[in-house]
């Protein structure tokens, strides 16, 4: 039976402001990425977020970002790799912290936003990015875009790699997402995003928006938490997936 890990990013509220229902979308996920106060979250998000996790059973990763809260971590930003390393491993810290005072502890790290796509594409981002996560603890997965400079990087520096894959966004030819300022970035048809998901699956491709099939690989799929109707989009592509025989559970502790 094929399986996949079926992983969200929540947590992306500060202060008076929320973002998404992530009680209702906790409920269809298999593995949380909790924003980490850098692009969003703040201490008392990171603990509600925590628990409401560890409530649902569901696996907890640090989701950190670029130092960006006014632009929710989605602008580009230059950092070398020292600062890239120093972000990325107070931001684990910080969420482990929340993660340990409520008796449990961290399964992965995932990028967010521009740091993500940043990384993919740049071998010394992904780098620092992935040295951090070893040097916290290496047996953390790192979640990052299927056979990108991210993951690359991260199985060079011995870490176990989850390539994810999304349901919800369309792709390029050259395997990155499609930005989100393009009006076909995003896929809001749920039988659409299914059908993607199960050719990248079963297929080990996905259609660029041009026609061309990328090949990928897909361990862990993301769907986005902040969208409008979140959580009814992730029930019914959980439940599909479902029907078509798809294991749907986090990934197994190293």
């Amino acid at each position: 039976m094929p399986e996949i890990d079926f992983n969200s990013d929540l947590g992306e509220g500060f202060g008076l402001y929320r973002m998404g229902d992530d009680e209702a979308v906790l409920a269809q996920i298999t593995s949380a990425n909790i924003a980490c106060g850098f692009h969003a979250g703040d201490p008392r998000i990171m603990r509600q977020t925590v628990a409401a996790a560890v409530k649902h059973g569901v696996a907890i990763g640090a989701h950190p970002g670029f130092p960006d809260l006014q632009g929710f971590g989605r602008r580009k930003m230059s950092l070398s790799a020292d600062e890239a390393y120093e972000c990325v491993l107070y931001q684990i810290g910080a969420l482990s912290a929340f993660a340990c005072a409520q008796g449990t502890t961290l399964q992965h790290v995932k990028p967010h936003g521009a740091l993500y796509n940043q990384a993919a594409a740049d071998p010394v981002l992904a780098r620092a990015i992935c040295e951090a996560v070893r040097d916290f603890n290496p047996d953390l997965y790192l979640y990052g875009l299927a056979n990108s400079a991210l993951t690359t990087a991260a199985e060079a520096v011995g870490l176990p790699v989850r390539h994810e894959v999304f349901g919800d966004r369309s792709y390029q030819p050259d395997g990155s997402l499609t930005p989100r300022g393009q009006a076909n970035a995003m896929i809001t048809d749920t039988g659409q995003a299914v059908a993607q998901v199960l050719c990248m699956l079963r297929e080990g491709h996905v259609i660029a928006v041009d026609g061309t099939r990328v090949p990928v690989r897909a361990d862990t799929l993301c769907i986005h938490g902040d969208q409008p109707g979140a959580a009814s989009f992730a029930r019914a592509i959980r439940e599909a997936l479902i029907r078509e025989g798809v294991a749907v559970r986090a990934p197994r502790s190293v």
